[in-house]
């Protein structure tokens, strides 16, 4: 099988750098901005053959976004479909020049000035309205008569258009994902790579569709994080052999159920077993033992170790891998847990919430308990915040950089958790998993990921493909959760849990060319 085509996230001068060299190679600037204009008009054809019978409405900027825009106008006024072109400012750049010259004999243009563009009169009932104002160089607040023309689109699609925005959503800063402005699109065609402001103003992109536009090969040797892709996780998630056992399915220790909060024990061990792990343990206050036993009878149960000899016993000789953190409580006494664990059991550890929270800011204490071995570290924001002293918006504003230090200083991968999740290890390598919903943004939804990745990191054994299959895992069932139905509030963790089974069925089939990653929209279609 030949390799797969590495899907980068990257900032908008990552994204310029890459075209740069691809153009440096040999490939024409509009040689990119053909194939870019006529795979888009391609995927409009396909997913919208029915409104594309009322026309389609393209807006061109003054920019190669422009470009691109001229590119699609004519693909699809050649396919037979009416197209009426708006360019709000004239064409700045040769290359798109040249292919607004050879559309314009086969589109109608319109002129409006910036309050007909504001109101969104130019429309006249078109099935599609292409967004081709601004690309991944814009940057600031839309101005002038392109910030009008992008204040008229959001009126197209209540008026019942299908709003497709090339590159990025206009208003959408490629980096920060700062959308000033924006309209909310239906569909965003991308080229070659995800843009970081695809995934964080996910709401104002509709579905992500990233198309081939030969720069594989520049893109492959970059540096910047590679995104997690239903064919990354098939090619690592193992099967299970015919002759599979409890002991080479692997055995988990799950340390945490202080009292009061038994339930969060509780939901990483079911996690855990609907992810194919062969026996698990449960070390818990004594209070919750008793209700632990009575929710997950399959499971071992026994109290926290009260020495660094109770943990070689009950962890270090039995275990696979270590859960530590769901449920523990916060104070020296959960410090104390941690520690001993980490002194008893020397093998593969997963550390989530409170057994994270428990050492402060002691960042050296914390390493120096690890000792190098495999380990997954799975702070949410304000938790990486508290163990690295950083302020929270500073996290928030720097998430796909700010835990390369912590993973290089702990030799852990660290899994900062939110939309999108990143994943850092101690070698620099970065990965990202777009997979999930809101319906994750719940208390409780961290101690299901814990077990996911403890049984992982047990039958994989690699700590950062371990945590990025099981982010991407987790994240695939919350959205089966609510494919079909996503404006519905009423799901729980629960339902989560039940769709685990679906979720773990992935195949490495190839995708459709040019297709190589599509991201299904995440917000209801009624917003």
């Amino acid at each position: 099988m030949p390799p797969r085509t590495i899907v980068r996230v990257v900032t908008g001068a990552e994204a310029a750098q890459f075209d740069s060299t691809a153009i440096g190679q040999g490939t024409p600037s509009r040689a990119l901005m053909q194939r870019a204009g006529a795979a888009s008009a391609a995927e409009i054809a396909l997913r919208f053959p029915r409104l594309l019978g009322r026309g389609a409405l393209v807006f061109a900027g003054p920019g190669n976004n422009g470009g691109d825009a001229w590119v699609v106008a004519r693909a699809l006024a050649a396919a037979g479909v009416r197209v009426r072109v708006c360019a709000p400012a004239p064409a700045a750049t040769g290359d798109a020049r040249a292919e607004q010259a050879l559309a314009l004999p086969h589109v109608e243009t319109v002129e409006a000035d910036d309050a007909t563009l504001r109101a969104g009169d130019v429309y006249r009932g078109e099935g599609v309205v292409v967004d081709g104002l601004l690309g991944t160089g814009a940057g600031g607040a839309p101005r002038g008569v392109i910030g009008s023309a992008i204040a008229g689109l959001a009126s197209m699609r209540q008026r019942g258009a299908a709003l497709v925005a090339l590159d990025l959503p206009s208003g959408v800063d490629a980096t920060t994902g700062e959308a000033t402005g924006a309209a909310r699109a239906t569909l965003t065609i991308t080229y070659g790579t995800l843009k970081r402001g695809h995934l964080i103003a996910r709401a104002a992109c509709g579905r992500v569709v990233v198309v081939d536009i030969g720069i594989g090969g520049v893109t492959d040797a970059g540096a910047s994080p590679a995104l997690v892709t239903r064919s990354w996780v098939a090619e690592r998630v193992p099967a299970f052999a015919a002759d599979a056992h409890k002991g080479t399915r692997k055995k988990v220790v799950i340390v945490g159920g202080g009292a009061g909060m038994g339930g969060a024990a509780v939901l990483t061990t079911q996690a855990a077993w609907r992810s194919g792990v062969g026996m698990v343990k449960v070390l818990a206050a004594p209070d919750t033992l008793a209700a632990i036993r009575d929710a997950e009878p399959q499971s071992l149960t026994a109290a926290w170790p009260e020495s660094d000899d109770d943990a070689r016993r009950d962890i270090g000789a039995w275990a696979d891998v270590a859960v530590v953190g769901p449920g523990l409580g916060l104070g020296a006494a959960g410090r104390a847990v941690v520690e001993r664990v980490l002194r008893g059991f020397s093998g593969p550890v997963v550390l989530d919430a409170d057994a994270l929270t428990s050492f402060g800011a002691d960042v050296n204490g914390l390493a120096a308990l690890l000792g190098g071995r495999a380990a997954i570290l799975t702070p949410h924001v304000a938790e990486f915040a508290r163990l690295t002293g950083t302020g929270v918006d500073e996290v928030q504003s720097r998430r796909f950089d700010v835990a390369l230090p912590l993973a290089k200083h702990t030799r852990a991968v660290v899994l900062l958790k939110g939309q999108p999740t990143i994943l850092s290890a101690p070698t620099g390598e970065r990965l990202v998993s777009a997979a999930g919903t809101p319906l994750l943004a719940t208390a409780g939804s961290g101690d299901l990921l814990a077990g996911i990745a403890g049984t992982l990191l047990g039958q994989i054994g690699d700590p950062l493909g371990a945590a990025a299959c099981a982010a991407w895992v987790h994240g695939r069932a919350a959205w089966l959760v609510q494919r079909g139905q996503p404006s519905l509030r009423g799901f729980t963790l629960a339902d989560v849990l039940r769709e685990l089974r679906r979720a773990w069925v992935v195949r490495a089939g190839p995708t459709r060319t040019p297709v190589l990653v599509e991201l299904p929209d995440v917000v209801p279609a009624s917003r």
